[in-house]
């Protein structure tokens, strides 16, 4: 378990290697940022050599908590559904070490809502942290299933995504 100190550790000046600017590197957010949860057990295969997950696997929570959130709303049809959602972007800033057997909770957020695209911010808490141990951005463009491109947002889509809206 880490504590909001080693977390600073982990944030620490990271920022100031290779020429860039410690007010450059964004801050871990609060819980309350955030507007979904979803637990997320850890596995022993998600730690890597180093004895934490490793950085692959942040970016799978991130799409696990997009997607379930959104299948179990009724949003999206992941076999069926004329749209489907295409990842466009990530990005992720790690601040602190999670490691098996923690649970994780992924914090979901919309940063953005535009006619076919959506710009979810994600932080993954270990245990009852108040600070994210890591915190990204995943960008969805949605398209027909058929033809690939972009489409407007189902109502049911955008309904449960402005439901997200930070």
């Amino acid at each position: 378990m880490t504590t909001p100190e080693t977390r600073a550790e982990a944030g620490g000046d990271a920022g100031a290697k290779g020429g860039a600017s410690e007010a450059a590197r964004p801050r871990p957010l609060a819980r309350g940022a955030f507007r979904h949860f979803l637990p997320i057990t850890t596995r022993w295969m998600d730690n890597d050599v180093y004895g934490h997950v490793n950085n692959v696997v942040y970016y799978s929570y991130f799409d696990t908590v997009v997607n379930r959130y959104l299948i179990e709303r009724g949003a999206l049809d992941i076999h069926r559904g004329a749209v489907i959602g295409l990842v466009v972007e990530t990005g992720c800033h790690y601040f602190a070490p999670l490691a098996f057997p923690e649970t994780v909770d992924a914090g979901l957020r919309v940063a953005r809502l535009g006619s076919s695209s959506v710009r979810y911010e994600v932080a993954l808490f270990g245990g009852d942290a108040p600070l994210a141990a890591a915190q990204g951005h995943f960008v969805h463009v949605y398209v027909d299933r058929e033809t690939r491109r972009p489409t407007p947002l189902p109502p049911p889509l955008r309904a449960a995504l402005q439901a997200l809206a930070a």
